[in-house]
């Protein structure tokens, strides 16, 4: 929740690479440690676009510089978080862990939807590296004694996935599953945040091992049919439909539809987290939009957890 609402979390991550010297860096365009150039319109307040894919060639693929995730310099803060956790607070670590972001960054949006076509193994070969660099942060993530990881990944447009459900089947639900049964070996919890209309991938998501999806759009696939079709199965974290209700709906509205949360999703024992979207300017949240839903999830949610005990 917002500051001032109390939070039942502790966010950390696995922090960047302290020798990374990017060739650019400005307040419109720079470089990340994966050697993509980012750029940002001016008044933007985004992340920004990828403006230059440092591998557009899988021909590269050898000699390609990857991320160093063995420092244990990027680990450090991390298990200072920790330590001073002195509550019960669940310690969740952001990890860079995304396949189909990251295809799209280093490969281009039509290189990376199309490559499962025209270069299907060269693809495996880099979603394998991919989940092995994942699997490398897990390892010194869990000797941090964190509780679970966050990961994000938005793999759907307004109304359907950005691949079929059948590519995603063959090509990149395994290496989710390589990634999620390695962090439950090693005692996580997996979080993955992804927007869009991704309905048609969860059954996947859930068999390769996610715990938790953190989703900030619902209406458009329906928080009834997410609760038929997946209730028990996985947990939601979600806020008030940022697209929708959050963004066109009244005070009212919000706070009929945070409780429509909590009664629908969270009629699993263990089926809903509330959240809130922490960029609400981007969004076009108003403040009392955002009050309203933090007190409503608060207080109703309060008294449903308490007559369910």
């Amino acid at each position: 929740m917002p500051e001032g609402f109390g939070s039942d979390f502790c966010h950390t991550g696995v922090y960047p690479d302290p020798d990374w010297d990017p060739a650019v860096k400005t307040s419109s365009i720079w470089e990340d440690e994966w050697s993509v150039i980012w750029a940002r319109l001016s008044g933007d307040i985004t992340m920004g676009q990828p403006a230059l894919h440092p591998l557009l060639s899988y021909d590269w693929l050898d000699t390609f510089r990857w991320p160093d995730y063995s420092k244990k310099e990027r680990y450090l803060q991390m298990q200072e978080d920790v330590k001073k956790n002195t509550g019960d607070k669940f310690v969740l670590a952001s990890i860079a862990f995304s396949l189909m972001h990251r295809l799209e960054y280093l490969r281009g949006h039509v290189n990376a939807w199309t490559d499962p076509y025209i270069y299907p193994e060269q693809l495996r070969t880099l979603l394998g590296i991919l989940s092995e660099l994942a699997i490398l942060q897990i390892d010194n993530v869990a000797e941090s004694g964190v509780d679970g990881i966050f990961s994000a990944d938005d793999l759907g447009f307004q109304d359907r996935p950005m691949v079929s459900p059948e590519i995603f089947h063959e090509f990149f639900a395994p290496y989710y599953k390589r990634v999620y049964q390695h962090a439950k070996r090693k005692g996580l919890l997996t979080f993955l945040h992804s927007c869009g209309y991704i309905i048609d991938l969860l059954d996947d998501l859930i068999d390769a091992g996610l715990h938790v999806i953190q989703m900030d759009q619902q209406e458009n696939m329906g928080v009834e049919n997410l609760a038929k079709r997946f209730g028990g199965r996985v947990c939601f974290y979600c806020p008030v439909d940022i697209q929708n209700t959050m963004n066109k709906g009244t005070v009212e509205h919000v706070r009929a539809y945070s409780r429509k949360l909590i009664d629908i999703l969270g009629a699993f024992d263990g089926g809903f987290i509330a959240k809130w979207y922490p960029a609400p300017e981007a969004a076009g949240h108003s403040i009392a939009k955002v009050r309203a839903m933090s007190e409503e999830f608060i207080s109703y949610g309060s008294d449903f957890y308490r007559q369910r005990t």
